[in-house]
């Protein structure tokens, strides 16, 4: 008997490790193994500067692309594009300022990249912001619908002429498996007239990035431009930075050894990469992915009778016209 409490309180450490080992490996999901090497492309991602934007931004710069980091604080910007540079070697990384809570800025960031830049062959729409309190941006719009939808709707538009002629090109937009349960309220998308909810409004935006998605790769079809969005998975970056404020609970839990349950940046930019260089992925267009593997997507995200009227309602309220 004693012998086997020995045995017992020698093994349980090894257990513990082994099982935390197994676990930490499941939570990390899908890797893209993916080895094509994107010399003399040019990729753009948005919210380049921390998170998976910048483990984004460094994969494909590893592949030896041209990545362009539009991000809204240059400061931060400036140091995560040297910091990018050194470890990969590709001195074409370079910064832009887009802050998508501005319609003028969107517009001219668009001007600008189409002026100066030859090609545009991957768009990752990745920046955003989650569980905010109820901010309104300079153009009425409540904060996270505006910037994870409707500023990166009237981006990937303006640039769709330079994705064209480039194709074979691909937008990838990240989105989250919240898109489930998700409504678009038409009625008040900016909860003028309901209770403000961060969660139902966090929802609602993501839902909105998949219909997006999804309306963008009807409207392309046969123009070489595919569409994909994705689920990155639980990460540790600043996203859920307000959390805090309107769960205390669940941020202290979060802040704590619960954190072992979350993705790195690196392993939370997988699915991104993955959906930007896998070959022959643009059959999928319009589909949903996480884990680097095609996923279903939530009923209420099948509905293309929403998914258009969304992209009309978008269409009005940034000012999109057939000029554009």
């Amino acid at each position: 008997m004693r012998s086997l409490c020995c045995l017992f309180v020698y093994c349980l450490p090894c257990v513990c490790v082994s099982g935390l080992v197994l676990l930490r490996r499941w939570i990390a999901g899908g890797v893209c193994r993916c080895p094509v090497r994107l010399d003399g492309k040019t990729v753009l991602i948005t919210g380049a500067n921390t998170g998976i934007g910048k483990e984004t931004s460094r994969d494909l710069a590893r592949r030896g692309a041209r990545v362009v980091m539009a991000c809204r604080d240059l400061t931060r910007a400036e140091r995560a594009a040297e910091e990018i540079r050194r470890s990969t070697g590709n001195g074409n990384v370079v910064i832009r300022h887009l802050d998508l809570a501005s319609l003028y800025s969107v517009r001219q960031f668009a001007k600008d990249f189409l002026a100066s830049e030859e090609r545009l062959d991957i768009l990752i729409n990745n920046a955003g912001v989650m569980m905010c309190p109820r901010w309104m941006t300079e153009d009425g719009f409540e904060t996270q619908l505006a910037v994870n939808h409707l500023g990166h709707f009237l981006l990937t538009n303006l640039l769709l002429p330079k994705l064209k002629s480039s194709a074979p090109s691909r937008v990838v937009t990240v989105s989250s498996i919240a898109h489930r349960g998700g409504q678009i309220d038409f009625d008040d998308l900016f909860f003028s007239r309901r209770p403000y909810s961060a969660l139902t409004s966090y929802r609602q935006s993501k839902l909105a990035n998949v219909l997006f998605s999804r309306e963008l790769a009807h409207r392309l079809k046969g123009s070489g431009v595919s569409s994909f969005s994705l689920h990155p998975g639980v990460i540790r970056t600043e996203l859920g930075r307000h959390v805090h404020s309107w769960f205390p609970l669940l941020g202290a839990l979060l802040s704590a050894p619960s954190l072992l349950l979350m993705k790195t940046p690196t392993q939370g930019c997988q699915t991104s990469v993955y959906c930007a260089v896998t070959p022959g992925l643009q059959e999928r267009s319009g589909c949903y992915f996480s884990d680097c593997e095609e996923k279903d997507v939530a009923p209420e995200g099948q509905d293309d009778v929403v998914a258009m009227k969304l992209w009309e309602v978008s269409a009005r309220l940034v000012g999109l016209t057939d000029a554009d």
